[in-house]
């Protein structure tokens, strides 16, 4: 049986997933330092504002206001009480807006990092932190979420126990790592090792891919080289591209975003080439920028992978490690092909799970 991300891309092709969640919740008064997913209990009628611009500008994916839901991070806001709640309010205010909506809209239940360092290195244990994430996962089950939507994970780990955890509660999983330190994550993962990892894990994701990190370049280098690791293991997964809008920079003492409805036009096209079938926006990225790329989506015949150049030359610069990665990974897909590389190129993957 076909789960709903199967389903739908089936009737669509691509699904455009929501823009950010903290950074236009600040639009709405949050504060530094604040705890968004509090909002779902003191702010609802925000939260829900929020779900709704998303759905008004023609996503078919909002993921919830929980992304800091687990027990770790609710404990330092001495939240951890309140735990269940906030993520069940989260999950049930986004399903009241999609019921209204007039179409069949995906409500991904946000699950963040615990923050915590994982063994050997620090003190949270895998069964510690994949009990933490299936606690959380059973809340937003409850309140009404279609699939579990682990994402900005960084770690081997911690992405391993994220997953298990939610296994264990039975929905979809999609499964997105921060591609940000020259083409890495933070903990050293390359979007190679995310595919092979992937496949390797307790319960394979229904969808993998890329968020945050530090722009739309680096983001687009990134998914390529996954599709080309996936076809280089024989792999055929649902790759999910949700890119920051921009690079983030410090001005008048607040962090701003340099793309514009154009950057993340060309960047959700792009996308698409790269082989993405789920692609949003994720820090800086609001309504108008994901109404622009509903548009330009709507509009787009899918073309060969970008080359370097046509990325650098719309988006921005690559960093060296990801050009490293991204020039080898072409080198190889070329070769596995006997030369026939535009064949290979042009060859949409079927959509299904790893």
């Amino acid at each position: 049986m076909i789960n709903i991300i199967q389903r739908l891309l089936q009737e669509r092709a691509v699904l455009l997933a929501d823009g950010a969640t903290g950074s236009n919740l600040f639009a709405l008064g949050l504060q530094t330092g604040d705890c968004p997913e509090l909002w779902n209990d003191c702010h609802p009628q925000r939260i829900a504002q929020q779900y709704q611009t998303f759905i008004d500008a023609g996503s078919d994916i909002i993921l919830t206001n929980t992304f800091g839901g687990n027990r770790h991070r609710l404990q330092l806001h001495g939240a951890v009480d309140q735990l269940a709640e906030l993520n069940i309010k989260g999950a049930r205010l986004a399903r009241e807006r999609v019921c209204q909506a007039d179409r069949e809209i995906i409500i991904g239940g946000s699950m963040g990092p615990t923050g915590e360092i994982m063994q050997p290195l620090g003190a949270l244990s895998h069964a510690a932190a994949a009990d933490a994430f299936e606690q959380q996962a059973h809340a937003l089950k409850e309140g009404g979420a279609d699939v579990f939507w682990l994402e900005t994970m960084s770690s081997k780990a911690e992405a391993q126990a994220a997953i298990e955890g939610a296994a264990r509660v039975g929905l979809p999983i999609v499964a997105t790592f921060s591609v940000d330190t020259n083409g890495r994550t933070m903990m050293g993962l390359a979007p190679a090792d995310i595919v092979t990892l992937s496949h390797q894990m307790v319960r394979v994701p229904d969808a993998i891919g890329a968020n945050c990190g530090v722009g739309a370049s680096e983001l687009i280098a990134a998914t390529i080289n996954m599709r080309h690791a996936a076809e280089q293991q024989r792999l055929q997964p649902i790759l999910v591209a949700k890119a920051n809008c921009g690079v983030p920079q410090y001005r008048d003492g607040e962090i701003v975003y340099s793309g514009d409805r154009r950057l993340m036009a060309e960047y959700a096209k792009l996308a698409v080439d790269a082989g993405a079938s789920i692609i949003g926006g994720c820090c800086g990225t609001t309504a108008a920028h994901i109404k622009a790329m509903r548009a330009a989506l709507d509009q787009h015949q899918q073309r060969a992978i970008p080359t370097l150049e046509a990325i650098e030359s719309k988006l921005g610069e690559v960093s060296s490690g990801a050009k490293a990665q991204l020039r080898g990974e072409m080198s190889i897909a070329a070769g596995a092909v006997g030369g026939h590389r535009t064949q290979a190129v042009r060859r949409r993957p079927r959509r299904r799970g790893v």
